[in-house]
């Protein structure tokens, strides 16, 4: 497995197709990180759509979605599935995150957590307004997720410019 970006670094830049579910309307468009610049974003990799944990962490984080925004930051969910997968996933939870297909796993090989036989490792990493990495984990058995009161802790740190 490829390291990916350190903390400090640039964080690699992409362009995914994507969708967010927003009252019952599902907006699809495309995600550039750099289109981003000036809020922190949060991505999190994880391995599949209407998995047991992948659904536990995103309803966790999409029921956060307040405390994100208090830190003036994004969430984005990105997975190997594709928008028509993610959209059956966002309605039959009601996710209320932008969720981004990375099919061809080229953002997750650029962070360095393309994983052989599950896709990708489950992982966050923490983007400043600046696109600098300020704080990552990549989770090694992927049976855990990090909190939203882990996340919610590590972006208070992170000053908006």
């Amino acid at each position: 497995m490829a390291s990916g970006p350190r903390t400090g670094q640039q964080a690699p830049d992409f362009t995914l197709p994507g969708g967010v579910l927003t009252d019952d309307t599902f907006t699809r468009s495309d995600y550039s990180l750099s289109a981003a610049r000036g809020r922190a974003v949060v991505l999190a990799f994880y391995p599949g759509d209407n998995t047991a944990v992948c659904t536990k962490q995103l309803c966790s984080y999409s029921s956060g979605l307040e405390t994100f925004e208090g830190l003036d930051a994004e969430v984005w969910g990105i997975s190997p599935q594709g928008v028509d997968s993610h959209e059956h996933f966002a309605r039959g939870h009601g996710l209320r995150m932008p969720l981004l297909a990375d099919e061809a796993r080229e953002t997750a090989r650029a962070y360095g957590v393309a994983a052989p036989g599950i896709g990708v490792r489950r992982s966050v990493f923490l983007i400043g307004p600046d696109g600098v990495l300020r704080w990552k984990h990549v989770a090694l058995l992927g049976a855990t997720f990090q909190s939203l009161d882990t996340l919610a802790g590590q972006l208070s740190g992170i000053a908006t410019p």
